[in-house]
């Protein structure tokens, strides 16, 4: 006997609850803000906003299913079932933290704030959540599937992530490594590639076109066409390249498409990748250790 679905509502600590968790008391934070030239209302009906969405959507669960809610700081620590249907209430942001950790289940996105987020990702209103539901568990549901980014390190450490994954120093600060695209001689055989120093290196998707990657396509006013979302290819960047006698310039873009992957091999004492801004779960690299990035072979499944 095959388990029944089980709906797992994705949220996040709103502003408001961020401010009583720091001040103790609506007053308190009313007092902070208003001192600052800020008004605690705004924040305090983007709450309730997202309070009645969360409320409305696990209404609509079927009373024939299971439903759990998971908070997005504990993500990295919950685990999900391939029976799952996973409801992202939020914003398209938090669609993007909650799809390194899935292995194909379908995502729906739920938007609390319309007209406030783009609602790349969050494309539905909590209305419509019943039927959304329902379609998300039929045999053959419309989905749309997004190219993921992944990295993988020669000790088997693997990340992912929907927008970009960064590698480099916590903090920023210089980092320095050799960067050599993957056809070339590895480890062991003729040194290949360039050493560098640099604010560390960007790979982006389609979805991640957006944001963060689009403002380094923008910045170095590129030929190569941005990707789609569904496009397995990816755009990969340099930031701030460093000349000097023992560092180059020569390798700061490329794209990256089918297998092609990107190698990175760690000339300091410690750099990090992490995925989609989540600094609190990212690869640890020291020296002499190797990452690969490159197109991931799954993929989010979102609810059209």
């Amino acid at each position: 006997m095959s388990l029944a679905p089980r709906a797992v509502l994705v949220h996040r600590t709103t502003e408001y609850e961020e401010l009583l968790a720091r001040h103790g008391t609506h007053g308190q934070a009313e007092f902070f803000l208003s001192s600052r030239g800020r008004c605690i209302e705004e924040v305090a009906e983007r709450h309730h906003r997202t309070r009645q969405a969360l409320a409305q959507v696990a209404a609509a669960v079927p009373l024939s299913w299971r439903h759990t809610r998971v908070e997005r700081a504990d993500l990295d620590r919950f685990l999900f079932a391939p029976e799952d249907v996973v409801v992202v209430v939020g914003q398209d942001g938090l669609v993007a933290n909650t799809a390194k950790y899935l292995c194909g289940q379908p995502v729906v996105g739920i938007d609390t704030d319309p007209g406030r987020n783009p609602g790349a990702l969050v494309r539905h209103a909590a209305r419509n959540a019943d039927g959304l539901l329902r379609a998300a568990v039929t045999a053959d549901p419309t989905v749309e599937e997004l190219t993921m980014v992944e990295a993988v390190a020669d000790d088997t450490q693997r990340l992912v992530a929907l927008n970009e994954i960064y590698l480099g120093r916590p903090g920023h600060q210089t980092s320095r490594y050799r960067l050599c695209p993957d056809e070339e001689p590895g480890p062991g055989g003729p040194r290949g590639g360039e050493a560098q120093a640099s604010s560390g290196v960007l790979v982006g998707t389609g979805t991640g076109a957006t944001g963060w990657l689009r403002s380094l396509w923008r910045e170095r006013g590129c030929r190569e066409p941005l990707p789609a979302p569904d496009e397995a290819r990816l755009l990969w960047y340099v930031r701030e390249a460093w000349p000097s006698p023992a560092t180059g310039t020569s390798l700061v873009d490329g794209v990256l498409t089918g297998s092609e992957r990107l190698r990175v091999t760690v000339e300091s004492d410690r750099l990090v990748a992490f995925g989609d801004g989540m600094e609190s779960d990212a690869l640890e690299l020291t020296w002499g250790q190797t990452v690969r990035l490159g197109v991931c072979g799954t993929s989010l499944r979102l609810l059209c």
